[in-house]
């Protein structure tokens, strides 16, 4: 086991999202996995029935008694659900000095909001600075960015837009793109690279972001440049849905228990 990863994320109670996929993910990797939960949730592949926050002050208590105990070698977050969790986490992380690969989860699989209208501009002034890598999905990096984005220019075009606001790379997710292949654009201070993989005609995808945001920050804990850390997480999470247990009514979950070597980089493609 190699590499220390804080998740601050919300919990699944369906296990295919949220903690529980980055707690697998992570796992799967050869790293380690500890946790802060910002809020519990009723969900299964159907959707979201309820969202439970958790106190602000016991959150920052889990966040600094990972960091002054076990301590950690990159930050994951996920779901934080409001301007005053974005603000308690950024609070608890300031000094630390850690990568940080912020998710910024903003609607469920089925639909569910699980981010205040309201917090965007505080996930832009305050998470986005601190991250090493903003991994949105289309729907998210629009609302982050004001524009639309029908297709891979406009992907591009929206990646550079937002390293902008304060973080020096974002991974943007084109899963939500018609068409045979998958396409993700990885912008940097050093340009623009596409990863293209084919589609996989499946409904079993719950959890594919948490899954991928935690797996590239597992790379990077284990010392792993960027862009090798996000090859092998794409490799990692195309392997999982390809052998997805397909369980659920709804949108089922991937197989966290594929493993990936964590020596070896595994390009798709």
């Amino acid at each position: 086991m190699k590499g220390r990863v804080l998740i601050i994320a919300g919990s699944d109670s369906g296990g295919g999202a949220g903690i529980q996929a980055d707690i697998k993910a992570v796992t799967a990797l050869g790293a380690y996995a500890a946790t802060a939960v910002t809020a519990l949730t009723a969900q299964d592949t159907l959707g979201v029935r309820a969202v439970h926050p958790v106190p602000l002050d016991f959150l920052q208590l889990q966040i600094r008694m990972s960091l002054e105990d076990i301590g950690a070698d990159c930050v994951k977050t996920g779901m934080l659900a409001d301007a005053a969790t974005i603000d308690a986490v950024c609070d608890a992380l300031a000094g630390a000095s850690l990568p940080l690969v912020a998710d910024p989860v903003m609607v469920a699989k089925g639909g569910a909001p699980l981010l205040d209208p309201s917090a965007v501009e505080t996930l832009k002034r305050r998470l986005m600075p601190l991250a090493t890598l903003l991994t949105p999905n289309l729907p998210e990096a629009e609302v982050l960015s004001g524009m639309s984005i029908p297709d891979l220019p406009a992907m591009r075009h929206a990646a550079e837009a937002l390293m902008t606001l304060g973080v020096p790379a974002v991974l943007l997710k084109g899963g939500h793109l018609e068409g045979p292949l998958v396409q993700d654009v990885l912008a940097t201070e050093d340009g623009i690279e596409v990863f293209e993989s084919p589609r996989i005609q499946t409904r079993h995808t719950h959890g594919t972001g948490c899954t991928l945001a935690s797996s590239i920050a597992a790379g990077l804990a284990q010392g792993m440049r960027l862009r090798e850390a996000v090859l092998r997480a794409r490799a990692y999470v195309g392997a999982a849905i390809r052998s997805a247990p397909g369980y659920g009514k709804g949108h089922g979950p991937l197989d966290h228990t594929v493993t990936v070597d964590p020596a070896r980089v595994a390009v798709l493609g």
